[in-house]
């Protein structure tokens, strides 16, 4: 039976409101954090998987806090130490943290540097940049993803005409139907006009993008205790310069796994899969 997407709610975690999707179960926890410039709401076709035996949050983490794509966005860090506070005032403990690209990244540094202590963590994708990547302070123009990511296309005439647009794209080609559809219901908000926007628009984008290389992760992989598993698209372009491997043997617990035939969008290519992958890891936890 389908779960009902529950409405979106907002926490004060200090200076600002960090909006969040809440899932009332178990007693078992798990937090679910989104990629950069994606949505709290395609987590919905894996976290319904693990609902009721399991409470579920999904944190919405684009333009909560003012920044600006020219001066650094914002910063990891405090998103982070965002996600440390929003777990303590939502009484979030011993749970399982489920990340993706920006997200894995940001709870890794909320537990290695916030004192955040999960029973467990399934970083997927997580970007753990070559360490001289942080001594840098590029330019927004100079960056490789927020510069692009600026640009992105932010008006369709109608619906029709968006939905058009998502299926007529190569990097849309390969996401799961159902996370496709909920891209566009929640990724996308009709104006008064009827014309249709990006609900995180391409500057918020682009200022999360800039605030990845802000804190360098790899000194606080050592200070995670819990279990932790890396999981890395076959085909993901990040395997050139991103060395998960290398993250794995540094974390105390940590375990590495791949997912062949997916590239980085893994819970939008194969949610099926990191549902069960998941159910696996859960399984095997002490």
């Amino acid at each position: 039976m389908k779960k009902e997407i529950p409405q979106l709610q907002k926490q004060d975690v200090g200076g600002a409101e960090l909006p969040y999707l809440f899932y009332e179960g178990g007693a078992r926890q798990i937090l679910f954090a989104h990629a950069t410039g994606f949505l709290p709401w395609l987590w919905h076709p894996i976290i319904e998987n693990f609902v009721p035996e399991h409470s579920a949050w999904a944190p919405y983490i684009c333009n909560y806090r003012s920044c600006n794509p020219h001066e650094g966005g914002l910063a990891w860090h405090v998103v982070a130490e965002d996600l440390a506070t929003f777990c303590r005032e939502q009484k979030i403990k011993n749970h399982l943290m489920v990340g993706h690209s920006m997200g894995a990244t940001v709870s890794a540094i909320a537990v290695g540097r916030y004192g955040l202590v999960p029973r467990a963590m399934v970083l997927i994708e997580p970007i753990f940049l070559p360490e001289q990547f942080y001594e840098m302070t590029p330019s927004l123009e100079a960056h490789p993803l927020a510069s692009k990511s600026i640009k992105r296309l932010n008006h369709w005439n109608n619906e029709e005409e968006a939905m058009s647009y998502l299926k007529s794209r190569s990097f849309f080609s390969s996401w799961d139907p159902e996370i496709l559809h909920l891209y566009k219901q929640f990724g996308m908000e009709k104006m008064t006009e009827g014309d249709m926007r990006l609900t995180c628009t391409p500057e918020s984008e682009a200022a999360m993008f800039m605030g990845g290389w802000c804190c360098n992760p790899w000194p606080l992989l050592e200070k995670i205790n819990c279990p932790a598993l890396v999981i890395e698209g076959e085909q993901s372009p990040n395997v050139a310069f991103v060395d998960l491997r290398r993250a794995v043997s540094l974390l105390p617990r940590g375990e590495f796994g791949s997912v062949a035939g997916a590239g980085h969008l893994i819970p939008m290519e194969k949610p099926g899969e990191i549902t069960a992958i998941i159910r696996d890891f859960i399984a095997k936890l002490p």
